[in-house]
């Protein structure tokens, strides 16, 4: 199993080195995994002057996966948009046709009061939220900031095709399918032709798929219900911009950003794995940045890659037993338990596991 490993910027390199320490535990059940290093973000920019450079571009393409630390920086700002470390972000998702993104936001319990909503509203949250990754408006063309009327201005597209809104649509009533069998579906159909394209495909495509039950909400409301109800929800699904936006949000129904890992997948199941949250600069180098999210990612790598459920379970019943041992990072930690940072962090997983 070859997996391209990018640890990118800011914390990254720290949370990774975690990552694939619980991957190289694995191998004393007779896994065999190959790790290769590349360069992505503002470090490949720092080397090479591209954000994804031909050396990554062809190890991602031969790699079975791959594991994502992040990327970015302040440093960066002041770049052309073209070398700006998200672009290789951008880059590499159109690359390997990664359209699916998988973000679970589970509350472990033992996190229930890490959050700032109250134990009876969040106990027990276990949603999966489904953001189409590859179109809309992070890709529409035309785009750009051009002069107009002696003032700039800057423009965006938002489109979907049918197809791409179909092939989407067809993963999350899949999911849903295995789950309880609840589909939301979030637009704004109210204001955007875009998103009015989308509620008639996925309302057509429901028809498929029977035993769900389907649902539309608009993107505002979504927003609003998460932090209002967020337990009606199981499986959501949503364009590129509003998925962005609100598994970012929901992802503080769970105590931590640092707790959340994502599956970002082609139509095989080949996938990138990463954390969701950033590469926070400020705490690079210090060896407090919560590694959970990295070691999640990695089980969801073993799930739908590389079809190894007993494994990927494992890791995640080994992080539900460190937090009921009372380990936490910084983000997490409340009076009582055990304050560690990274790699001890890593230490007690890997004891678990």
């Amino acid at each position: 199993m070859k997996i391209a490993v990018l640890a990118g910027d800011g914390i990254g390199p720290e949370i990774v080195a975690q990552a694939v320490r619980v991957l190289e535990a694995l191998t004393s059940d007779g896994m065999k995994f190959e790790t290769e290093p590349a360069l992505l973000g503002g470090c490949a920019v720092d080397a090479t002057g591209k954000p994804f450079p031909e050396a990554t571009r062809k190890l991602v393409t031969e790699a079975d996966a791959v594991l994502l630390g992040a990327v970015g920086g302040s440093q960066y700002d002041k770049l052309t948009r073209e070398q700006r470390p998200e672009q290789g972000l951008l880059a590499i998702r159109k690359e390997l046709n990664l359209f699916a993104n998988l973000r679970p936001v589970v509350l472990y319990s033992e996190l229930v009061n890490a959050s700032t909503l109250k134990p009876e509203v969040i106990s027990g949250l276990d949603i999966l939220i489904i953001r189409e990754l590859t179109g809309g408006i992070y890709f529409g063309e035309p785009r750009g900031i051009k002069w107009h009327d002696d003032q700039r201005v800057g423009f965006n597209t938002m489109i979907y095709s049918e197809s791409e809104i179909r092939r989407i649509a067809h993963v999350a009533f899949q999911v849903a399918h295995k789950r309880d069998q609840k589909l939301c579906s979030v637009d704004k159909m109210n204001v955007l032709e875009c998103t009015q394209l989308w509620r008639d495909v996925v309302t057509k495509i429901a028809k498929e798929y029977p035993d769900v039950e389907l649902s539309h909400m608009l993107v505002d409301n979504a927003a609003m219900q998460l932090i209002r109800n967020p337990k009606q929800f199981d499986v959501m699904v949503t364009g590129n911009m509003f998925g962005d936006i609100l598994s970012d949000e929901a992802s503080m129904l769970t105590g931590s950003i640092g707790m959340l890992p994502s599956a970002s997948l082609d139509d095989k199941n080949k996938g990138l794995y990463e954390p969701i949250h950033g590469s926070a600069p400020d705490l690079a180098g210090k060896d407090v940045a919560n590694p959970l999210a990295t070691i999640l990612s990695t089980a969801m790598m073993l799930r739908y890659t590389f079809n190894q459920e007993v494994a990927a379970v494992r890791i995640e019943r080994s992080v539900k037993k460190v937090l009921s041992q009372g380990y936490r990072t910084s983000d997490i930690f409340q009076p009582g338990m055990r304050k560690v940072g990274t790699t001890e962090m890593g230490d007690a997983v890997l004891m678990n596991l």
